[in-house]
């Protein structure tokens, strides 16, 4: 979806009515107010002087426990009878903050009283530093940014808004200049649920989404380029359905000023979500031999279990047979094409030089092999119960392994 339609999928109140000229008079109730969020995030105009003037005169009085000191208040607590609906609470707040100018339109909805009615979690992160002494890291002035650069898909938008409001309560002081805020996705997911998820009517979807994303913003920003193809893999799985929106929102995230240090670390996520796509895409591909045809070989052939039948696979795969085929398709070609009299399967040569003669070498080493092949399942590799055409290709070497009187498993009896 373009982010044109995607911004035409925003539901809005004010959007769907006729845009008004501002008024000379301020809003008269919250209403109002936060119909005039959506025109500055979307138009980024801001109303007149003395039209802000009358609206921060005017705006809903808040009780002090709004505050950085507690971040939780519920709605019930900042006023008992609260005037915005939480139907239109959603609408106009989702159609604000997907707007092209969301952090006017957050700054607006601070400075009349709104965002501390509405979300006192965030509201709480105004002038509260991630740095000892650091102003610039402030985490109200860091959320703002991060929402302007955020994709404007509902979900992600109202995740970059709220995903560092666990910040707050888990702030630690550690040091001169130094400070910690472990677990802070872990607490703001819980403080969505509790605040946020309540007090704003989001559709059950979306909220769940908002949800993983608040928890899992920070796992994009971990790779560092050495994890292994299974933790790629792991990665993609464990973000399910919300991969694309916390690639997004981790992307946005990074709002560093240093030189160099933004553009490193967007090229680390875009590696990352390279590596996703080339993991599942090599995950995708279908094995060329079909599930069962080791089962089918032995019944059709009146072949027993062993390395016998990991050969034939190995042929069966490597040839130019088409692949993906019924199991009973490649039986046929076995029969067909007399692949079975090309496979030659003699006991390993004697390594222990004057020990004995060969032929007992070789009886010896014929009974280690039917030890081994007596307790491998179908089409397995009695050694560490490997499929068995994979001990092929590697070319396994060794007692009880596939190979001719001078070397490994020969076509035609040549080595």
């Amino acid at each position: 979806m373009s982010e044109a339609s995607e911004r035409a999928a925003i539901p809005s109140a004010a959007a769907n009515a006729a845009p008004a000229e501002p008024a000379a008079a301020a809003p008269d109730d919250p209403v109002d107010l936060l119909a005039w969020a959506v025109r500055i995030g979307h138009d980024g105009v801001s109303p007149a002087a003395e039209a802000i003037a009358s609206a921060l005169r005017r705006r809903p009085s808040v009780p002090p426990g709004v505050s950085a000191q507690n971040a939780r208040t519920p709605l019930e607590e900042v006023d008992p009878t609260p005037t915005i609906p939480p139907e239109l609470a959603y609408a106009e707040l989702t159609a604000a903050f997907c707007g092209r100018h969301p952090d006017l339109a957050m700054q607006w909805l601070l400075d009349v009283g709104l965002m501390a009615r509405l979300l006192p979690e965030l509201a709480a992160t105004v002038a509260f530093s991630q740095e000892a002494g650091r102003r610039h890291k402030d985490v109200w002035e860091h959320t703002k940014a991060v929402v302007r650069q955020s994709v404007p898909r509902p979900q992600v938008r109202w995740a970059a808004v709220l995903h560092d409001i666990g910040k707050v309560p888990t702030r630690r002081f550690v040091g001169p200049g130094k400070v910690t805020f472990h677990g802070h996705a872990e607490e703001g997911a819980r403080m969505f649920r509790r605040g946020p998820a309540r007090r704003v009517a989001f559709p059950p979807a979306i909220a769940a989404e908002i949800e993983a994303l608040i928890l899992h913003h920070l796992r994009p920003g971990h790779y560092d380029g050495s994890w292994t193809d299974s933790a790629v893999r792991r990665f993609a799985v464990d973000m399910g359905p919300h991969l694309r929106d916390v690639l997004d929102l981790g992307r946005a995230d990074i709002t560093s000023k240093r030189p160099g240090k933004r553009q490193r670390c967007l090229e680390r996520i875009s590696e990352l979500a390279r590596r996703i796509r080339e993991v599942q895409e090599a995950d995708a591909r279908v094995p060329p031999l079909p599930p069962g045809l080791g089962d089918a070989l032995m019944s059709a052939l009146g072949l027993p279990p062993g390395r016998l039948i990991g050969a034939l696979r190995a042929l069966l795969a490597e040839g130019s047979l088409p692949p993906r085929q019924e199991p009973a398709f490649y039986v046929d070609a076995v029969t067909r094409l007399g692949l079975l009299a090309e496979l030659t399967l003699a006991p390993p040569t004697d390594r222990r030089a004057g020990r004995g003669s060969a032929a007992a070498a070789h009886q010896e080493a014929g009974e280690v092999g039917q030890e081994l092949v007596a307790g491998a399942g179908p089409g397995e590799d009695p050694i560490g119960g490997r499929p068995a055409d994979e001990a092929v290709h590697r070319g396994l070497e060794g007692e009880g392994r596939l190979r001719g009187a001078e070397g490994p498993l020969t076509a035609g009896g040549e080595a």
